[in-house]
């Protein structure tokens, strides 16, 4: 071996005990080793110290509950019916029963209900009417098709808009509830002969219509759908 290679194993001697002699040397000082599995830990207080106690917030006052906080709001059935009307009252009894009860979708799905009825009456749609309607409407809806068709007559119909619908009245029996719906709508109607001649309505014009039905459901039922149980032309 040449000199520097002598040189450099005696420097890495002297520093090899130098470091042992710093690093192997305990102070009463160290900390104790992390335990990783648990997380990073706080340092103890000294033993002389006393824990400090934050400022708290004083507590707000207990108080009885009020029996008007489970009372529904006043509002409840805005843009449905107006408040401590008796449409207002019959929703919330509707309400007693379902809680998830929402007049807004009822009236939505009466709407379509509505457009689908007159439409399957004036093509003679039994099949589509059946479980739209109560037994004893249907039984009449079936006896007027039944009786346009001895004639030889036949409807075009053909809706422009539904206007309005609006809840007239909300009532339970038991378990039954009716709601009544006022609708307003345009539609274009003819009826023609066997012939082909129109003798009541027009292919062309727009008509009004007001019609107050009313629908009914078993509360108690699992069926959601409301049936048509009266109608009354305006």
């Amino acid at each position: 071996m040449d000199i520097y290679t002598i040189i450099i194993l005696v420097l890495a001697v002297f520093i090899f005990f130098k470091l042992r002699s710093v690093l192997g040397t305990r102070t009463g000082h160290e900390r104790r080793p992390t335990d990783l599995s648990r997380g990073p830990q706080p340092d103890a207080p000294p033993a002389n110290d006393r824990p400090t106690l934050q400022p708290q917030r004083p507590s707000e006052p207990v108080r009885d509950a009020d029996p008007l906080d489970d009372a529904p709001p006043a509002d409840r059935w805005a843009g449905v019916a107006a408040p401590d009307s008796a449409v207002a009252r019959g929703l919330d009894q509707i309400a007693e029963s379902e809680r998830d009860f929402d007049p807004r979708q009822f009236l939505a799905g009466a709407r379509a209900a509505y457009e689908m009825i007159v439409t399957a009456f004036a093509a003679g749609d039994r099949k589509a009417l059946k479980p739209l309607l109560a037994k004893e409407v249907f039984d009449g809806f079936d006896a007027a098709i039944s009786a346009r068709e001895a004639r030889g007559e036949t409807v075009e119909s053909r809706f422009v808009a539904i206007e309005k619908a609006e809840l007239t009245a909300a009532e339970t029996s038991g378990r039954a509830a009716q709601l009544t719906v006022r609708f307003v709508s345009q539609v274009i109607s003819a009826t023609r002969d066997r012939a082909g001649e129109v003798i009541d309505g027009s292919p062309t014009e727009i008509a009004d219509l007001v019609d107050v039905w009313t629908f009914a459901r078993d509360l108690n039922a699992r069926d959601p759908n409301w049936r048509l149980v009266a109608t009354e032309a305006v």
